[in-house]
Formats: structure tokens, C-alpha cells, sequence
């Protein structure tokens, strides 16, 4: 039983006249949880279920821990879950909501992972946010679904935090004869990790989370993430706060769906950085995810 939802695939004539190419969304924000992270996180809880582990623990910024949530209340098990204390209210509020219990450590999500670790035992499985291959076999299935749709692309554009995603579009564009074709990967200047890692020509930890897009805020993108750069076409967009909040008030205009300003990195390379498409007629771009954002949110985040 897998716990994710195939999520719609549509043409978006705003984006596609904003960047002038054609643009496809995938809705992965429409999910049950409200983000791509129930795909392989609903395939971990799953795997481990079969296993026998009675307990799930994870550690997150929102979204994980949402989708780890809704993942233990449909296989009845327990979760709980370690958020840094950036984390806002709504988040957590969202993650109690699915009956898992909350617990508030640290000022990065690093310190509520390491806090997270600490409550493992033989009966809980351990659910990473984004370093973990089950996850990303898991987020493969996005490309498999658009590719059975036949809708073709020559470029993916997504937002990156801590990597899973890209780590998963890569599977699945491998999986699918697809390894060739470019990975735009998008993050918020004080959040980009991946970005200063390239750069840098190594795996590098970012000091501290300095963006708003909290969803985005791991210091160190995973091993597997960094390679993908060093091996496949991927080209790293970094866009500031402003640009990821502006494109998720004009999402939200011209799709009527709220998106999380993590999301927005990426719907940014559409509405204002459109040069960086300027290779590519076909775009597919992954909306990643919004449970975490409101209207009200995202207003009072322009206004600043």
C-alpha cells in the first residue's frame, strides 16, 4: 500500500509566459501531507513497519516530520518527532495533528537530529528527513509518473534543502533512460548549501541558516547529493528571499495553491531568473511542497 498520492500533472500557461518556455508542474504540494516528502518517507515508514519496529522517530524542520506523522498514523505505529526551534507553529501544530508527539531542540536541525538519535532504540526506526537511499527510491516515482504520462522534458527544476529530492529526480531519471537531462537545483541565498558546496568543490557545512525558507535549512546537503553534481548536469540557482516569496504570492495568483517559500526558490527560476532556462524549451518543475505556509504568512513575509 503505498502511502503517497499520484499528483497531477499540468501545463501552467502563467509560468510558461513568464520564463517563455513550456512549463509542467508536477503537484507534488497537493500530496496528503502536503508535500513530495510522503513519497519516500511513506516507502521508509513501510519498509521498516514490515520489519517489525514498533516506533518511529524523525527529525525535521516541517515537512518530514508531517509526512513521518501521517505515515505512523496510517500504519499505527507512534512517532515523535525532534524540530529545531525555528520551527513555526504551524508546523508543529500540523505534526500533532496526526497524533505524533512533538519535541522542541535546538536552534538548527541538526541539534534536534543529534537529539533525535539519542531516543533510538532496537524497536524504533530512525527516519531520516532527506540521507537515506529508501527515500530516494521512493521520491523516484515522480519521474516515473511523468514519464508514463508522456509528457516530455529536456529540463527538472526543484528546490534543494537537504538533497533527498534531488537524490530521488536523479533515480528516477536514471531509472527511465533520463540521466542526460539537466537538473536546475534551486536554493535561497543563507540557505544554500549545495550551491557553496559546488563552489567550493567539496562537501561544505554552511555556518548557520540565515533564509526564511526554514524548509531549506540543512548546513551540510548529504553525500549523495553533492556527487550527483560532480557526476550529472546538474546547474545550482541561488535567488534571494524576496524573489522565493514574490513567486509564491504570484503561485498563488495564478494556481489558486499556496506554496512554502522553500517551494518558491524553485517557481522563482520561472518568474524572475528566467535566463537561467534560456537552454531548454521544456520544463518540468516540481512543486514541491506549501503545508507549512498560509496567505497570512506569506503577506506578512513580503511586507517585511
Amino acid at each position: 500500500m503505498a502511502l503517497h498520492l499520484e499528483t497531477p500533472l499540468l501545463e501552467s500557461r502563467p509560468l510558461s509566459q513568464a520564463s517563455g518556455r513550456s512549463v509542467w508542474l508536477k503537484m507534488d504540494a497537493l500530496q496528503p501531507p502536503g508535500s513530495f516528502k510522503i513519497r519516500g518517507i511513506g516507502a521508509a515508514c513501510e519498509h521498516h513497519a514490515r520489519s517489525g519496529k514498533r516506533r518511529f522517530v524523525s527529525s525535521s524542520g516541517g515537512n518530514a516530520g508531517i509526512a513521518v506523522a501521517y505515515a505512523g498514523r496510517r500504519l499505527s505505529i507512534p512517532v515523535s518527532v525532534f524540530v529545531p526551534e525555528t520551527t513555526t507553529e504551524r508546523a508543529k501544530s500540523l505534526i500533532r495533528q496526526e497524533g505524533a508527539e512533538v519535541f522542541v531542540h535546538g536552534a538548527s536541525w541538526q541539534e534536534a537530529n543529534e537529539r533525535a538519535l539519542e531516543a533510538v532504540d532496537a524497536e524504533t526506526a530512525f527516519i531520516h528527513p532527506f540521507d537515506d537511499p529508501l527515500l530516494w527510491t521512493g521520491h523516484a516515482t515522480i519521474i516515473d509518473e511523468v514519464v508514463r504520462a508522456a509528457v516530455p522534458f529536456d529540463a527538472v527544476v526543484l528546490s534543494v534543502g537537504g538533497g533527498g529530492l534531488l537524490a530521488g529526480v536523479a533515480e528516477g531519471l536514471a531509472r527511465n533512460g533520463l540521466q542526460h537531462v539537466p537538473i536546475i537545483a534551486a536554493e535561497t541565498e543563507g540557505a544554500a548549501s549545495l550551491a557553496t558546496s559546488v563552489k567550493a568543490g567539496k562537501l561544505t557545512e554552511l555556518p548557520a541558516i540565515t533564509s526564511i525558507a526554514t524548509s531549506l535549512g540543512a548546513r551540510r546537503v548529504c553525500q549523495r547529493a553533492f556527487e550527483i553534481t560532480q557526476t550529472l548536469p546538474v546547474d545550482c540557482v541561488v535567488v534571494d528571499d524576496r524573489a522565493a516569496v514574490d513567486a509564491c504570492m504570484r503561485f498563488l495568483d495564478d494556481h489558486r495553491v499556496v506554496a512554502e517559500p522553500a517551494c518558491g526558490a524553485a517557481l522563482a527560476v520561472a518568474y524572475s531568473h528566467a535566463d537561467r532556462l534560456a537552454r531548454h524549451e521544456r520544463i518540468l518543475m516540481i512543486v514541491c511542497g506549501g503545508a507549512t505556509a498560509s496567505l497570512a504568512q506569506l503577506q506578512a513575509l513580503q511586507a517585511s
